[in-house]
């Protein structure tokens, strides 16, 4: 008879999410992961659809989901008491690897502390080392083991300072379809089919669209005056924002006097991406929200603006390492739309790079195809992918 004691016991997995894009990850994650070990046991911190998923979860992932270095100076003794305790919850369990997934000023501390304690960890989603401060990714190197890149360009950054990265693909690429349907996202938010639509999105936090939305509106003013059958439609992340933009819309129809009219501007509840599939063109923030216009196959201008003395600092220190900040810009290499940043960031320029966008459908199909090529190359079954390169230290513990 076999001896018991030499039968493996199954592999144990500790992942902490710290947002809803992370409980997405971490969700795929156990799937693909409970493919590979069947009996395998998974605990950390993680929302509805990691606990749906199998993952015992010590604390709500909402009490990580803290924005704002004020409300993080506010929770700060809470967030250093729940990483105590996850570090001696996962000391205690000995898990085979440890998966801190996104939430990096959380996760790299925790990962830290457990990696010097002899277990194998790993970072899901680089944080942005291409655009900020290179130097971080050795500081991240010393914390993970493996750390997992949804980017092509970013795992050579990492070689550059002897930490093992893995590019395994994005997820919004594995889930949207190369050719989404802009007539059935129309039909979804009650839309006329032959309108010219611009979607706007703003951002969505609440200090992007208190700098944003003004220009945002005033740029759509611009427009309507050349298109006169000119829609908008701006999706709005949560209710705090879309008071707060609701707000701006008010004052620029109070400001209207002798500047012509602004179109019809539909607000809707989330469905970010049906309004970006459903639109001619987008009008948005810089941030992921242009990776997910990309892969709806959409024309875009990308803009941003942040606080003058946060601006001058970054530029003062030269923190910022990058001439390009708009994701397809940066996956594709060159200029493939507009990014129009801080000064740059005006009415007139943005009505003015938008304007072709809406009216030239060659303008359009000439973006069509860099678009579809860049989704091609993300599109890598990152859940499985993730499993793959974290199995392989499971067999080498």
């Amino acid at each position: 008879m076999p001896d018991p004691a030499a039968t493996p016991s199954p592999p144990c997995f500790v992942l902490v999410a710290g947002e809803a894009s992370g409980d997405q990850l971490g969700a795929g994650l156990i799937e693909a992961l409970r493919a590979r070990f069947p009996q395998a046991r998974f605990a950390g911190i993680g929302g509805q659809r990691m606990i749906a998923a199998g993952l015992v979860s010590w604390h709500p992932m909402q009490a990580l989901s803290v924005m704002g270095l004020v409300e993080v100076l506010r929770h700060l003794p809470r967030l250093l008491a729940i990483r105590r305790d996850v570090v001696q919850r996962a000391t205690a369990l000995a898990p085979d690897v440890f998966i801190g997934i996104d939430a990096p000023d959380f996760n790299l501390g925790v990962e830290r502390r457990l990696k010097q304690r002899g277990i194998r960890t790993v970072h899901y989603v680089s944080p942005s080392v291409w655009a900020w401060r290179e130097q971080r990714a050795a500081k991240i190197g010393r914390s993970a083991d493996r750390v997992l890149c949804l980017f092509p360009m970013e795992p050579a950054i990492y070689a550059r300072h002897g930490v093992d990265a893995r590019f395994v693909g994005h997820p919004m690429a594995d889930e949207m379809i190369m050719q989404p349907d802009r007539a059935v996202a129309r039909a979804t938010l009650k839309l006329p089919a032959d309108a010219r639509l611009l979607a706007m999105l703003p951002g969505s936090r609440l200090g992007e669209i208190a700098r944003l939305a003004p220009d945002f509106l005033e740029a759509a003013r611009l427009l309507a005056a050349r298109i006169p059958d000119l829609r908008v439609i701006t999706p709005m992340a949560n209710t705090a924002c879309r008071k707060l933009f609701e707000q701006r819309l008010h004052e620029a129809h109070e400001a209207d006097g002798g500047h012509g009219q602004l179109p019809p501007i539909d607000i809707v509840n989330g469905l970010a991406r049906e309004a970006m599939i459903a639109a001619d063109a987008v009008l948005l923030a810089s941030g992921t929200a242009t990776l997910e216009a990309l892969l709806a196959k959409r024309p875009m201008v990308v803009a941003y603006r942040i606080a003058p003395l946060t601006h001058w600092i970054v530029k003062r220190l030269g923190l910022l390492k990058v001439n390009r900040y708009a994701l397809p810009n940066v996956l594709a290499g060159r200029d493939l739309v507009p990014e129009l940043m801080q000064h740059d960031c005006t009415p007139q320029a943005l009505a003015q790079a938008l304007l072709p966008l809406l009216q030239d459908d060659v303008a359009k199909c000439a973006l069509h195809s860099d678009f579809e090529r860049i989704h091609l190359q993300l599109r890598r079954d990152a859940s499985n992918a993730a499993a793959d390169a974290i199995a392989q230290l499971v067999k080498l513990a």
